[in-house]
């Protein structure tokens, strides 16, 4: 694997940015844009509510056909299931030749939402982690890495230019690391799913609903499921999965191994192995497509918190956050 930690912006001189929708990575590569020299133009549509927030940021607003028209570089930030919509009412009557289409994730090419033409380059730039913490930690080498790949070189420097953005978005000291449009739309999909939010969320909401049930108080469940997971994921990071698990007390790394399996096993695989095949095959993302156009409200698609959990974290929350008394 390599990683790339340099690269010029050259390539982006005198090249106008267009950046449409203005969410979690739409304000933060905007933003970190903006820090790196340039003025992106934002494109939302008139009746967008981010629209108010995008002008308060100082940025440039207009309708997102506009602003293809103005940029030669367009950043398709906007949810990944309305790609389709935006592309053909907004994108594609206003292409040139020449023009650069970036994406932050694959799945609306890979397969199949937008049918591009040959004339304009396309490559993916994504982050590897939120907008916030992108733009929290623009330009660390600690901070957030991206992958980064060519699906389509009309001009013959589309590799320089993918390179170039993950440099001004802020990715490049973290590292660039070279991927496929079809690894990235299937690895993304079903590492969220299966593992980091999926998988995970519920991992922690039952730990603290069974520690609850048994007699412990709703904050001392949280603190022991789920306070202390960014010091056993910074160690996992740092040092692997072995070297956490070296580094952990004798009586936790012998609970692991007798646990682990326990909590995931042959029925959690088989789970697994049914979700890569739906994430493969396309059916997630024509259903979550179906069902996304169809919803305006996120309190249709997250899911549900149990009460015990979140009265849990609502009391650790506060009393850290609150100020120190003696």
């Amino acid at each position: 694997m390599q990683v790339i930690r340099t690269a010029s912006m050259r390539p982006l001189t005198n090249r106008s940015i267009a950046v449409l929708g203005f969410g979690s990575q739409g304000r933060a590569q905007a933003l970190n844009l903006r820090d790196t020299g340039f003025a992106p133009v934002i494109g939302l549509p008139s009746g967008s509510h981010s629209r108010q927030d995008a002008k308060r940021e100082g940025f440039c607003v207009t309708t997102p056909a506009r602003a293809v028209a103005r940029g030669d570089i367009i950043l398709v930030l906007a949810p990944d299931h309305l790609h389709g919509v935006v592309y053909e009412q907004s994108i594609r009557p206003q292409l040139r030749d020449g023009q650069t289409l970036v994406f932050a994730h694959a799945s609306s090419v890979h397969f199949g939402l937008v049918k591009l033409p040959r004339t304009v380059d396309v490559i993916l730039v994504a982050p590897l982690g939120p907008g916030n913490r992108l733009r929290d930690l623009r330009g660390k080498r600690d901070g957030v890495p991206c992958f980064w790949t060519v699906h389509q070189d009309y001009s013959g420097r589309a590799r320089a230019l993918a390179l170039a953005l993950a440099r001004a978005i802020g990715c490049i000291p973290a590292g660039a690391i070279e991927t496929t449009f079809a690894d990235e739309a299937v690895g993304d999909l079903f590492g969220e799913q299966a593992v980091l939010c999926g998988g995970l969320g519920e991992l922690l909401t039952a730990g603290v609903s069974i520690l609850v049930r048994h007699g412990l108080s709703a904050h001392a469940a949280y603190l022991e499921c789920v306070y202390q997971l960014d010091l056993i994921v910074d160690l996992i990071k740092s040092d692997g999965l072995a070297g956490m698990y070296a580094r952990i007390s004798p009586t936790a790394a012998f609970g692991a191994r007798r646990a682990g399996p326990m909590v995931v096993g042959p029925e959690s695989h088989r789970a697994m192995e049914q979700l890569y095949g739906e994430i493969a095959t396309g059916e997630f993302f024509r259903t979550w497509v179906k069902q996304g156009s169809r919803r305006s409200s996120r309190r249709h698609i997250d899911p549900i918190v149990p009460p015990e959990f979140t009265r849990g974290e609502r009391t650790v929350l506060s009393a850290l956050k609150s100020p120190h008394k003696t």
